[in-house]
Order: C-alpha cells, then structure tokens, then sequence
C-alpha cells in the first residue's frame, strides 16, 4: 500500500468547503500575526508602544502576534495598526489555481 503524503491530506480535506474556509481563515491569521511582529520589530517598538498608538491593549497586540486568537482581527483594529506604522490595508483577491 502506497503511504499517504500530507500534501495528499490537503488537497483532499480543501475539496471540503467548510475545511477549506477555516484553512484559509488560519492562512490569514498567520499572515496578519508574521506582519505585525515584522513592522514592530523593524519600527523597534514594544508591543505596550504598538498598542498605546494603536489605541488598544498590549495583550490584544500579543494574541495577534501569535495568532492565537480564533477570530480574525477587526479591519478597524487592522486600520489603526496600519495607522500606528504610518502605512494602509492592501487587500486583494487572487485567482485559485485548482489542481
């Protein structure tokens, strides 16, 4: 018997609609979490610095930093974030390429 790939798992589990949401959901989190982390690091803030100008709390910074949260940051809180590193949202839909 021919052992299964992860990749294999994947592609199978995207097929389902509801799987294929929450992954992408998780893609997003992610992305948002290395983002944040990457500006601040850059900026060389602390997470306390990032929340005072973004007008939230440190530990609303830390659990999008670690993308931890399970629901995906308001586009308001996303907005004063971009604001707080002088920068705008991008957003953008790409075709999907189905294998």
């Amino acid at each position: 018997m021919k052992p299964i790939t992860l990749d294999e798992v994947v592609s199978e589990k995207l097929q389902n609609e509801e799987f294929a949401i929450l992954f992408e959901k998780e893609k997003i989190v992610n992305t948002i979490a290395r983002l944040i982390v990457e500006m601040r690091q850059k900026e060389g803030i602390t997470q306390v610095e990032l929340a005072e100008k973004a007008q939230t709390t440190q530990p609303v910074i830390a659990r999008l930093e670690k993308g931890l949260d399970s629901r995906v940051p308001s586009l308001e809180l996303l907005s004063r974030i971009a604001r707080a590193f002088n920068r705008e949202i991008v957003i953008d839909f790409k075709l999907v390429h189905h294998h």
